[in-house]
């Protein structure tokens, strides 16, 4: 990826985004703009000129911490679009993310021993590990059930992103299909900002480029997001209407790594569902074990 071309598109897209009312300055007549003009965000940020279109055309390479701040605030940067640009700026230096050559995870290898033994000490929510390329890697025997639309058959390797552009399920598995889709559109573009190089990234993203127009409109937006934790909706085919909180916690011994939580309010009906859903899994996976003995 051009690193000049995406510092240009992301600083162009977040100026047209702040409105002057909401950036406290008067619009006054005749205004052709609706986002920021360069001059309103150089003298935001407290640069020249001068200065803010070098940066704006790309050419953000020895750019000062102190200048990405005031950029943020200028731009009205969320934490996670402050921590792209900064992954941007460290990429133009030269300088990874982490400080150091980033250890890629193995897009198809397996997992440790000891991750998956913690995966299936899991039993009453869904567990899965994705890695920076979304890929779905590994998962407990709830993630497996709740999950099967997107696993199908085994026959490749799951990936959210393609499952969510690709797939006509998806449309009825994610009922706020919309939402998903910025975000997910949002956190590869944030990982391509870490690794710039990933191969595997820009495969996936030239991928759904050409294949879905969706995305293709989501990805010049240039919107980047941290997942985190929050709350969704999904529609399984097995148990019907579920609202699940998520949180994500990264897998620090496997860098690019995640492990995804999801689980039910105590109680609530959604609880009630995965209880049902984790009764058939393991209804299922009897059904398919060889008896002992």
């Amino acid at each position: 990826m051009d690193n000049r071309a995406e510092v240009r598109e992301f600083l162009m897209t977040r100026r047209a985004r702040v409105t002057p009312d909401a950036a406290g300055i008067p619009a006054g007549p005749g205004r052709r703009v609706e986002g920021l003009r360069r001059s309103e965000v150089a003298a935001l940020a407290g640069v020249s000129v001068e200065y803010y279109a070098k940066l704006e055309r790309g050419a953000i390479a020895g750019a000062s911490g102190a200048v990405l701040e005031s950029l943020s605030r200028a731009l009205h940067l969320s934490d996670a679009e402050h921590a792209h640009l900064l992954d941007l700026a460290r990429n133009a230096d030269g300088i990874p993310a982490s400080g150091r050559h980033r250890r890629r995870a193995s897009k198809s290898g397996p997992i440790r021993p000891s991750l998956e033994w913690a995966l299936s000490s899991i039993t009453d929510a869904v567990a899965v590990v994705r890695d920076q390329r979304q890929d779905l890697i590994a998962f407990n025997d709830l993630g497996r059930a709740f999950y099967s639309p997107l696993i199908g058959d085994g026959g490749r390797v799951p990936n959210f992103a393609r499952f969510q552009f690709l797939d006509p399920v998806a449309r009825d598995f994610y009922p706020d299909w919309d939402l998903f889709a910025d975000m997910c559109v949002a956190v590869i573009r944030a990982e391509a900002g870490r690794d710039p190089h990933d191969k595997g990234i820009q495969d996936l993203v030239g991928e759904l480029s050409t294949r879905s127009d969706e995305f293709r409109k989501l990805w010049v937006a240039h919107n980047v997001r941290a997942h985190g934790s929050g709350k969704k909706r999904f529609r399984h085919p097995s148990v019907g209407e579920l609202t699940l909180v998520y949180e994500e916690l990264a897998v620090t011994a496997e860098p690019g790594r995640v492990l995804l939580i999801y689980s039910a309010e105590p109680g609530s009906p959604s609880a009630e569902r995965l209880g049902l859903l984790g009764s058939l899994a393991v209804d299922d996976r009897a059904r398919v074990s060889p008896p002992a003995g």
